[in-house]
């Protein structure tokens, strides 16, 4: 009577065992899925602050995007553009202007923290004028979406052929910190492939290619 027993028993915990791997599982990533990656970034830029309170098109920072199968990151002189003028929330700067008229005196112009960085590495002082000890330097911001080496992806097709950048980034204008919305699977990308050639894309035919050697060559 104990080898039944004994056999139920290690069935039963092989079967405890399978279940709780596949729960465990479910809540990883496996190789090569960086979804949920969200690395802190040197400047604490928002998109939901810009893409989405301000309005800006994603064009006018990732530029290539149309013209280069990288989107690209802006550089300084694209970001001080605007932040030669606006340093610091609109917030901020109303409340030192009712502080100066509380006081009496011209407002000071202020800076937060994170544009600060910008100018530190601009290389120059709160006034535009270049600092004579530093040079430039580039922002080193840390890749959100990385593709393994042996796949070819092209922005400005997709661009061209109508795929919105929430498609692949998810809500990228809603994110206070940028993470991988996608998992970037070659399935994902296939079924997407699949999709566009029987609905098109936003109502317009598509014909994507689903020959292996359009994306591993």
């Amino acid at each position: 009577m104990k080898q039944p027993y004994v056999t139920a028993v290690l069935v039963i915990g092989v079967l405890l065992a399978g279940a709780l791997f596949i729960a465990s599982a479910a809540q990883q990533n496996w190789p090569d899925n960086h979804q949920g990656y969200a690395p802190r970034q040197p400047i604490a830029f928002s998109h939901r602050l810009h893409a989405d309170e301000l309005g800006m098109d994603c064009r006018y920072c990732h530029s290539t995007s149309t013209e280069s199968r990288h989107a690209g990151i802006p550089s300084g002189d694209v970001c001080m553009r605007c932040h030669a003028y606006v340093t610091a929330p609109f917030d901020d700067v109303q409340a030192e202007t009712r502080l100066a008229e509380e006081e009496g005196r011209e407002p000071k112009r202020i800076f937060s923290d994170e544009i600060q960085k910008m100018y530190e590495a601009m290389a120059v002082d709160n006034e535009m004028k270049p600092l004579n000890d530093q040079h430039p330097e580039s922002n080193e911001w840390v890749r959100v979406h990385n593709l393994p080496d042996y796949v070819y992806f092209d922005h400005r097709a997709h661009v061209a052929a109508g795929v919105s950048c929430q498609h692949c980034h998810g809500p990228v204008e809603s994110m206070q910190q940028v993470q991988q919305f996608s998992n970037l699977s070659m399935g994902w990308c296939v079924n997407c492939h699949r999709d566009a050639a029987e609905h098109g894309v936003h109502g317009q035919p598509a014909n994507p290619s689903l020959d292996c050697a359009a994306c591993h060559y």
